[in-house]
């Protein structure tokens, strides 16, 4: 029997490219649909306004449901791996109730202890094997009978018996499914029916355009999801990922711009007084950074990381992805509010479908990102090494402390080194090699702001290495990492900053100067393509010797510059996006300056597009 009258919300497949899900979701919220308002009767109608907004979600950090990024467990990678006995009934059949179960009590007995303590229940569990919806007198999603024969509540007390956190999925807008002739009444909302909370012509959105679009000019719209929040805080549910949110979602435009519909979230479950973990997803808009962390707690910046295939995951489908695309979010994460970089399995050995050491770079990615740590393996099979990576507590402190996202400090070739600067002064460094074969990488202490010593500790292996002069190297294997903890016992480096928009350098080309807010000087020099080119002159050095010359940047993508020195052939360095045109970062380059007066020039090469600059900082001495 059910245990709630309230019925659960309703998922769509969750990830940007979930091919036979989507094809099952299609065929499943097309049936039975009713006759379709003409295209035209509404048309031009104008854009839905957000209902009004609770506290953003970052301002109000100490309301405890994101004070630091949470951790726990997915049910979304088994379900959607081929991998042999996952889904022996069928695709994405491994989500029931005895499985959830059986994860939850997993997680209790191996996890917990080290802070990892929400069970997430994914897509899937209103509908049956044959992924037909279910759903309840009021349009809400209703739990199918087989996957979970007790209903959402006692799942959500079985998991809370454990001293756990449960959450939920749904994907954004009104489910085709449920919109019943525009009939169906909305649950305690006189007068309200599915008809008036979308528009006349039925729009389609979010990331499958599975669901009819919400139309917030119409308070029974606000009241439709309330009354989803109302069944979730009733089954006591702690967590709701809302998926498919645009902009984002592989969609743009007017018609998946779902900005109103988590204001509206935000707000409904607020109104419940439960604290509900909000978790927006995927691959969301950075443009709408500021919406998300108004919002949300949390907000996938990237693509699934499964890879649909006989494994949970690959690396190049898509772990490898996010060395690139995280740069760009650094700036937008903290307390309220984090970058979701998806699951992260490596817990399961063979059934991960990497490598030891791709399973550790993984996790030091996400650690020194604070993304949110929740795996999807099978907690009832890791295996030791899998239990030493999740089970690290000096990583995982990394990730839930209050220092600040790290990101990369030299340029993001295949050979990276990322940082951050903690609160005590300390550094969080982390090594990557992402080539296919072995090689060296080298944090030097210049790319931190410091010369002279710093004592060092590994943090994989829990040891301190001691004290190292200018710098440490790790000789990696293949997609491989290291992960330290620096703390300087030298000094400062002292440098001198030359402005891009100084009046002695040499601009060519498209180059010119520009407005910059947040620049140094409040300007830079941008238009650096097909053949744009900006040369900083009278560069002085002490002495000849390699120079770490910190290179102050904007740039709304990844881009590439060659940048030389004197009269050199230079060399050609990909810079990570800084996020927006907008927000400067810094990278650091080694060049060789001679003793006095030298030039340093940033060329965008003839069919190149270069980042804007801002400044270097040249040290006193190389």
């Amino acid at each position: 029997m059910r245990s709630s009258s309230y019925p659960a919300p309703h998922g769509a497949a969750t990830g940007p490219v979930r091919r036979s899900l989507r094809a099952l979701l299609v065929l499943a919220v097309t049936a039975g649909l009713a006759t379709a308002v003409p295209a035209g009767a509404r048309a031009a109608a104008a854009a839905p306004a957000a209902p009004p907004a609770a506290a953003g979600a970052q301002a109000a950090a100490a309301g405890g449901t994101a004070a630091t990024p949470y951790m726990g467990w997915s049910s979304w990678s088994m379900q959607s791996s081929q991998y042999p006995g996952l889904n022996p009934e069928g695709s994405y059949s491994y989500l029931t109730e005895a499985n959830v179960l059986k994860q939850a009590d997993a997680l209790a007995t191996t996890l917990k202890p080290y802070g990892y303590d929400y069970v997430n229940i994914d897509a899937g569990w209103w509908m049956d094997n044959s992924w037909t919806p279910g759903y309840d007198q009021y349009g809400r999603q209703r739990p199918d009978p087989v996957r979970f024969p007790h209903g959402m509540k006692p799942v959500a007390d079985h998991i809370h018996a454990k001293g756990l956190k449960a959450g939920i999925y749904l994907p954004v807008g009104l489910e085709k499914g449920a919109y019943g002739n525009g009939e169906v009444p909305i649950w305690n909302a006189p007068g309200c029916t599915t008809a008036d909370i979308v528009y006349p012509d039925l729009r389609t959105t979010n990331g499958w355009d599975s669901a009819y679009k919400l139309d917030f000019g119409n308070p029974c719209a606000q009241k439709y999801v309330d009354s989803q929040a109302r069944a979730f805080a009733d089954w006591g549910y702690d967590f709701l990922k809302l998926d498919g949110v645009g902009p984002g979602s592989a969609k743009s435009g007017d018609n998946y711009d779902n900005v109103p519909d988590v204001a509206a979230w935000q707000q409904a479950i607020a109104a419940t007084g439960r604290p509900i973990h909000l978790e927006i997803s995927w691959a969301l808009d950075i443009g709408h950074a500021a919406d998300w962390q108004r919002y949300s707690d949390g907000w996938r910046i990237d693509t699934d990381v499964e890879c649909y295939c006989n494994t949970l995951v690959t690396w190049e489908n898509s772990v490898d992805n996010r060395w690139q695309d995280a740069p760009a979010w650094s700036s937008k994460a903290g307390p309220g509010g984090w970058n979701d970089l998806d699951a992260v399995d490596v817990g399961n050995g063979a059934m991960d479908g990497l490598t030891k050491a791709e399973r550790q770079s993984y996790l030091t990615l996400w650690a020194i990102n604070k993304s949110p740590l929740f795996t999807g393996d099978d907690l009832t099979a890791l295996d030791s090494y899998g239990v030493s990576l999740l089970t690290n507590r000096e990583v995982i402190a990394v990730d839930q402390n209050a220092s600040p996202v790290a990101r990369p400090v030299t340029p993001v070739g295949d050979q990276q080194v990322w940082a951050a600067k903690n609160a005590d002064g300390s550094y969080t460094v982390a090594l990557f090699n992402l080539a296919g074969a072995p090689a060296s990488v080298t944090a030097g202490w210049a790319s931190l702001g410091f010369a002279g010593s710093a004592s060092v500790r590994d943090l994989w292996n829990k040891q301190n290495l001691g004290s190292y002069r200018d710098g440490i190297t790790g000789a990696l294997p293949a997609h491989g990492s290291r992960l330290f903890t620096v703390k300087p016992a030298g000094h400062a480096l002292v440098t001198t900053a030359y402005e891009a928009e100084s009046a002695a350098n040499t601009l060519g080309g498209n180059a010119s100067v520009a407005d910059c807010a947040a620049c140094s000087g409040g300007h830079k020099v941008g238009n650096l393509y097909a053949g744009g080119t900006l040369r900083f002159n009278d560069v002085t050095a002490a002495k000849d010797g390699i120079y770490t010359v910190k290179v102050a940047y904007t740039s709304g993508d990844p881009r590439s510059v060659t940048v030389r020195s004197n009269s050199g052939n230079g060399t050609s360095l990909p810079f990570p996006s800084t996020g927006d045109w907008g927000t400067v970062q810094t990278v650091a380059v080694q060049l060789a300056l001679k003793a006095g007066a030298n030039t340093i020039t940033f060329d965008s090469g003839a069919d190149g597009y270069a980042p804007d600059i801002d400044r270097i900082d040249v040290p006193q001495s190389g």
